[in-house]
């Protein structure tokens, strides 16, 4: 039986999981695919490192260089997690005619084109299912079953800290702090979780999906990302109030000229859609296409076990396009849709929380800023207060362009009777 040589780069919590996985079921892989998949050699920071599987000294490398001098190793894992020696080895691997395997989002969000481009004239494919969604097979959905749709849109909740730390907001009344300590304690956040919830995690992977989608690829600086940072108990105990439950939405859209947004950030979508039922750290991405319709795809985004098993499904499309070669090396780009729209022309629905006194005339007072601006207000929600008392004011805007909103923001702002900075949260309902 054809034995195809893996050479793995990075032995963290994924790689190790992909050498265990690939161990444990190497007579299931064996039965289903028809071949042997050996790891032939592993590059590793540190030797000495307990990675809770027991793997051959024999194996271990500190030079991931070995991997692409290899001539026995026909495909390359990268996991290392980094940027530039990950470029390096992705890149030196296509020019030896090696196929890669990544899960690196950060990376493929940020050097995609230049991968892809070399990758197609060497003709090397590139597997990367592993970079978005964890165990979710949502990048083979795209490239291949969805292949002849349009697709219309896509709503992804795609970090699974940042909707943990929402769903003990919303559960347990826990305010942003306090969820994410509680989020690191328990594993699902990082020392320093900056990525996954000022939105850039999400960010990586909604440019992938757009990318794959839209058939360019989408530079970074076009994409708007917003955090969750600043989403207080209050602002869930009054979308609740509303009918809204508020997740870190990735939403990717085309419209009728084919002009396509791509966006990131916290999101209150209507709480009897499937997506507001999406709790913890699992993520859920609800796909358009004008030929299959709605979909939905749910699973666990992250995690040991989840991005293994991704990993290993492309280490099977790697070992099948040996066999036979392939003319689709990953990524397919076409002209059939225009640039990414700015952020200030994309037209939404928005939730407005304001800090006002509570006194005759301040409602008409905002009303007439929003009016001049010819934007409409959809609903009012203002708790009871005493006259004079600082009090919160909720409103729901009608679809207006994010320049309209802003500049509401900075008027409303100005105003004496508002007294907080305005809060504004940009509001889903899937029409």
């Amino acid at each position: 039986m054809q034995t195809f040589g893996i050479g793995l780069a990075g032995m963290g919590n994924v790689g190790a999981g992909v050498f265990k996985h690939l161990t444990l079921n190497r007579a299931l892989l064996r039965e289903r695919l028809g071949c042997e998949l050996e790891v032939k050699k592993i590059a590793v920071r540190d030797m000495a490192r307990d990675r809770g599987v027991s793997v051959p000294a024999g194996l271990l490398t500190t030079r991931w260089e070995e991997l692409l001098d290899d001539p026995a190793i026909q495909i390359v894992v990268e996991l290392m997690g980094q940027k530039d020696e990950s470029l390096r080895l992705i890149l030196g691997a296509i020019e030896r005619g090696k196929m890669v395997v990544t899960g690196n989002k950060a990376l493929l969000a940020e050097h995609g084109q230049e991968i892809f481009e070399a990758a197609t004239k060497h003709k090397v494919p590139v597997f990367f299912e592993a970079a978005v969604a964890g165990g979710i097979p949502i990048i083979k959905a795209i490239r291949e079953a969805f292949v002849g749709n349009h697709i219309r849109s896509i709503h992804g909740i795609i970090n699974g800290t940042s909707n943990y730390i929402l769903t003990r907001m919303s559960e347990s009344g826990l305010g942003f702090a306090e969820a994410l300590a509680e989020a690191q304690a328990a594993g699902y956040a990082e020392a320093d979780p900056a990525l996954d919830v000022n939105g850039g995690d999400a960010a990586h992977k909604a440019i992938i999906l757009a990318s794959l989608a839209y058939g360019f690829w989408v530079p970074a600086e076009k994409v708007f990302v917003e955090g969750i940072e600043r989403i207080t108990s209050s602002d869930i105990s009054f979308a609740r109030k509303l009918g809204y439950v508020i997740k870190l939405l990735g939403i990717i859209k085309a419209d009728a000229g084919g002009e396509i947004e791509v966006r990131v950030h916290p999101t209150l979508i209507p709480e009897k859609h499937v997506l507001a039922s999406v709790n913890g750290v699992f993520n859920a991405l609800a796909v358009h296409g004008d030929i299959v319709g709605d979909t939905l795809f749910y699973g666990r985004g992250a995690g040991q076990d989840p991005t293994s098993s991704s990993v290993i499904a492309d280490l099977a499309e790697a070992a099948a396009a040996l066999q036979s070669p392939r003319s689709n090396c990953g990524f397919i780009p076409h002209g059939l849709y225009g640039t990414c729209q700015p952020i200030d022309q994309i037209v939404s629905e928005y939730y407005l929380r304001l800090t006002v006194e509570d006194r005759p005339g301040v409602i008409a007072q905002i009303a007439g800023v929003l009016g001049a601006l010819n934007i409409g207000i959809s609903s009012i929600f203002q708790p009871e207060g005493e006259e004079g008392e600082t009090v919160s004011l909720v409103l729901v805007i009608h679809k207006a362009s994010n320049a309209q909103m802003a500049s509401a923001l900075e008027q409303i702002g100005a105003l004496p009777c508002v007294k907080k900075a305005p809060r504004m949260i940009r509001v889903e309902n899937f029409a």
